[in-house]
Formats: structure tokens, C-alpha cells, sequence
């Protein structure tokens, strides 16, 4: 198939990759110039914008950063609108809010277009495996054709229901990984400053209600080994979190967790954090309280 890509970036390399590796043609834009040089290393063809992916393609895939950027490339000036042709699709599978995917959807099906909406799950080791969860929303048509695509980057496909419900699902998840990671980061900081240690609060909350992914597998990959090299990035999550509490107040509610969590990430991107890992939102209340909290060596 003539499969374009929008948005090169730590999650969409891996994912366009694997297009390739399906055996797909692909044309690929990004800002990035050295991006856009490694996935034409890899057999890829270059585009000099989004305009150009959608001319050279019958589906194009998006990852990309806010809503904003995700309605610039596909409806702006010089965006894939202007490139493909009718019965072209989309699979947007950045992390935007439903209302902004549906109304991206129906501009693109009033020129005869579709759009497949389809966030993902886990972290960009499971996007260079190709085993990443995929949340997909659409009409069933667009999501059949969309299947072989999809099949390239997951292994575990959730359908959700019809357009913006991919968005809705993913939304909802990253409010809640979020915001228990944060409430990880508190509780294990007034752990430890009273004198317990990171192995005896895991040993006792494995056994309670308190236990939770994040512990069990984010937090000891990355926090507890004091590394915040960029992966998941805060300004991002800090995005998807700002998404769902604005989602909640158009539905007349408040997300009170939600937006402690957002206020929590906004101080540290304030201290110049945007662009760590969401780790080093542990390293800050390590900073605050004068503590240290790491996973020891084993020992024999």
C-alpha cells in the first residue's frame, strides 16, 4: 500500500519503521531534517510537506504533538487536505481530544475523505517492537481499511466505537496513569522521609489495594534507577492531562485529581523540566524533602 507518516518523532520513527517493515511504500515529512534523513536511510521516500504525503499516498498516518498541530497538517495551509485525493483516509494517532478529532473527521468527509482515529498505548520500546496497544475509533469501512496499517505497529486493538472514541479512550487513560503516577511520587516521598525504605513500602503495597502499574513496572525502569533521560515527556503528559480536565469542565464537572496532577507537572515545567521524563517528578519531591529514594542492588 501507499502509506504516508506525519510526525517523526520518539513514538512515530519507530511506528513508520515498522510500516516499512510490512512490506508498505512510504512517504514521510517531519521539522525534523535528520528524522526525516533515518527513516530514508531505512527505504523511505521524502516529502517537503504534508501537501506531499498526502499526494503520494492513499492512507497517511499522523503522530503528532496538540491538537493544533494534528488540524494544521491535515486541514492547514499546505496540509494532507490539499494532497489526497477522494477516498483518501487518514489514522490520526496522536494523543487530542475527541471533539478536535471529530471535527477534523467530518472536514475531511465532506471532500470525500475519512479519518480513523487510533492513539496508542505504551512506550516506544513496545513502538519498535510493533506491540503497542491501539485504541481505534471510526466508521467499521475506514476501519477495515485502516487494519493493515494498524497491524504493522499493534498487537493489541481495542475498538471503541464510532469517530473520536479512540481519542476519548486514550484521554481517559493518560488522565488516570498520570495522575496515579504522581500520587506514587507523593505517597513514596512521605514514605521515605519517615524512614522507610523504597523495598519495604513495594513489599507491603504489593499485598494492598495501593498497588498499581505504575510501580509495578514504569516507575522501576526509569524513577527509581534516577534516570530521566526523555521518554515520556512531561510537557506531554501534561498535555493530555490539560485535555481531560477540559473535556470534564465542557461536561459541567471538575476533575479535582486531574487537576492537582496538571498543577504538579505545570511546576515543573516551570522549573525547566518539559522536555525529562515524567521520572523527574519524583526527583522534585526527592529535591523538596531532602531525600533520596532508589532501587538497591541485589544482593547474594
Amino acid at each position: 500500500m501507499k502509506v504516508g507518516f506525519v510526525g517523526l518523532g520518539v513514538m512515530g520513527a519507530p511506528m513508520a519503521l515498522n510500516i516499512l517493515k510490512g512490506g508498505h511504500e512510504l512517504t514521510v515529512y517531519d521539522k525534523s531534517a535528520a528524522a526525516i534523513a533515518h527513516l530514508v536511510q531505512a527505504g523511505a521516500k521524502e516529502a517537503k510537506t504534508p501537501r506531499e504525503v498526502g499526494a503520494a499516498s492513499d492512507i497517511v498516518v499522523t503522530m503528532l504533538p496538540e491538537p493544533q498541530h494534528v488540524e494544521q497538517v491535515v486541514l492547514g495551509t499546505e496540509g494532507l487536505v490539499e494532497g489526497l485525493r477522494v477516498g483518501g483516509l487518514v489514522i490520526e494517532m496522536s494523543t487530542i481530544d475527541p471533539n478536535t478529532s471529530r471535527r477534523i473527521g467530518e472536514a475531511l468527509r465532506q471532500r470525500g475523505m475519512e479519518l480513523v482515529d487510533s492513539p496508542v498505548g505504551k512506550t516506544s520500546e513496545h513502538a519498535a517492537m510493533g506491540t503497542l496497544t491501539l485504541m481505534v475509533g471510526g466508521n467499521q469501512e475506514a476501519i477495515e481499511r485502516a487494519t493493515p496499517v494498524l497491524n504493522c505497529m499493534g498487537t493489541d486493538t481495542y475498538y471503541c466505537g464510532g469517530p473520536g472514541t479512540g481519542h476519548a479512550m486514550k484521554m481517559t487513560n493518560n488522565l488516570l496513569a498520570t495522575s496515579i503516577m504522581i500520587a506514587n511520587t507523593e505517597a513514596l516521598a512521605i514514605g521515605a522521609k519517615n524512614g522507610l525504605t523504597l523495598e519495604l513500602m513495594q513489599e507491603v503495597m504489593r499485598t494492598t489495594m495501593a498497588w498499581n502499574q505504575q510501580l509495578a513496572v514504569a516507575m522501576p525502569k526509569k524513577a527509581f534507577l534516577g534516570d530521566d533521560s526523555p521518554g515520556f515527556a512531561i510537557r506531554l503528559a501534561c498535555k493530555d492531562v490539560r485535555l481531560a480536565c477540559e473535556a470534564a469542565d465542557q461536561m459541567g464537572f471538575e476533575a479535582k485529581v486531574g487537576r492537582g496532577a496538571q498543577a504538579t507537572m505545570e511546576h515543573a515545567i516551570q522549573m525547566g523540566l518539559g522536555d525529562r521524563d515524567t521520572a523527574a517528578l519524583m526527583f522534585l519531591q526527592e529535591k523538596t524533602l531532602g531525600i533520596e529514594i532508589r532501587q538497591q542492588p541485589a544482593t547474594k
